[in-house]
């Protein structure tokens, strides 16, 4: 294999890629707006630009060999992506139309209905008088139309904090555009598929702990889902229907689902890449399989491994300041001791001691994760308690 890989964005998530890349001796060209962002070191060359100008990186990078592009966990440079991967020949690149639904919740509605998945209410618009006037049901959910991570996201149950909500989610998204959900209540999971020509080669199924309040932070992750198998199926079939919907047919995908008492899911949004919040990891504990792996092998051509070895409960931790004001981490965590107990599949802890911390007000505000397995679901959370004590985070406001 000849020539560097181009990985867009050098934050924590994308931690595992510059990993990958390195174990297999290929060289990484790291893409980011930020300077101080813990991929750049773990890479061989760094462009400090937008993920999202691809003209800008193209042009930087004129006259490279490029044997791939990859991200993981983040939308907003889906495009750049596909734009990259054609301007450079690589062997596979994320299809226009899933990095357009990943990154306009109003179209990934549309392509949801157009399908048959089961809809509800919801308005989006850049002009905020008609989606407070719009008449939809109480309680409503804002989200930015086109950002991740639970940035600008609220739940509004009363008229008067509609407004607000608003506001705040237009100063979150980048082309001004909001929309208003109607709230579904039920349970809420991930669908997560990596396709290999367009069947299912891996589902992850994983129940989502979301923190109580009013922007819907995950907390963390179970999986695989405690689900009836007919209901399972049901998830599968409606998520590759979807990806078929927006031509996906090689690569990953996370689904966004709430599935209510009756049985019914509703789709909420879909990010046509790896999740984040450590789900690498998390897949890694419950089926054996390597997903960044298989993500780097399909970017540069390489034949995509993908089979579980096994089905084993596992849950993972987002690990996060307990102040609601900045912070320091005040010393460096007992990561190591932490790693020696039983049932420990992955920790760590992307602050360094003496670092700033900001509360969890947004996905990525984490300070890392902590991934247990045992062989039945009841044994995971003691598990997780033992390793939380153990750990011993301590921030300081």
């Amino acid at each position: 294999m000849t020539g560097a890989l181009i990985v867009l964005g050098a934050g924590e998530e994308q931690l595992v890629l510059y990993r990958e890349a390195r174990r297999r001796g290929l060289a990484t060209i790291a893409v980011d707006l930020r300077a101080d962002r813990p991929g750049i070191p773990l890479a061989d060359e760094f462009l400090h630009l937008s993920t999202t100008d691809h003209e800008a990186i193209a042009a930087a990078l004129d006259g490279r060999q490029i044997a791939g592009v990859v991200s993981t966990a983040a939308d907003t440079c889906l495009e750049s992506w596909h734009r990259l991967s054609v301007h450079f020949g690589t062997p596979w690149g994320c299809p226009l139309t899933a990095a357009r639904a990943s990154s306009d919740k109003a179209g990934f509605h549309r392509i949801a209905a157009a399908v048959g998945v089961p809809a509800y209410r919801w308005r989006q618009s850049g002009d905020l008088a008609e989606l407070a006037s719009a008449g939809l049901r109480l309680p409503v959910v804002v989200k930015p139309a086109d950002a991740s991570g639970c940035r600008g996201v609220q739940r509004v149950d009363r008229p008067g904090e509609l407004m607000p909500a608003l506001e705040y989610a237009r100063g979150h998204s980048p082309s001004g555009q909001v929309i208003a959900e109607e709230f579904v209540d039920g349970v809420d999971y991930t669908v997560n598929v990596f396709l290999c020509c367009g069947e299912i080669a891996l589902s992850v199924i994983t129940e989502k702990q979301i923190l109580p309040g009013r922007r819907f932070l995950i907390g963390g992750h179970i999986a695989p889902a405690r689900l009836a198998p007919d209901v399972e199926a049901r998830l599968l079939a409606d998520a590759q229907r979807l990806c078929a919907a927006f031509d996906l047919a090689d690569g990953p995908a996370g689904f966004d689902v709430i599935v209510t008492a009756d049985g019914t899911p509703y789709f909420l949004e879909v990010g046509a890449r790896l999740s984040g919040n450590g789900f690498p990891q998390l897949a890694r504990a419950a089926t054996g399989v390597d997903v960044v792996a298989a993500c780097v092998d399909l970017a540069v051509g390489e034949p995509v491994r993908l089979r579980p070895r096994f089905r084993r409960p596992a849950q993972l931790l987002v690990l996060t300041s307990p102040l609601d004001v900045p912070g320091t981490l005040s010393a460096a965590p007992a990561a190591a001791e932490v790693r020696a107990l039983p049932g420990v599949e992955w920790i760590e802890v992307v602050t360094a001691p003496g670092g700033a911390v900001l509360p969890f007000t947004e996905a990525g505000r984490k300070l890392g994760w902590l991934v247990v397995s045992a062989d039945e679901h009841p044994q995971l959370g003691p598990l997780l308690d033992e390793a939380t004590r153990a750990l011993r985070l301590t921030v300081e406001p």
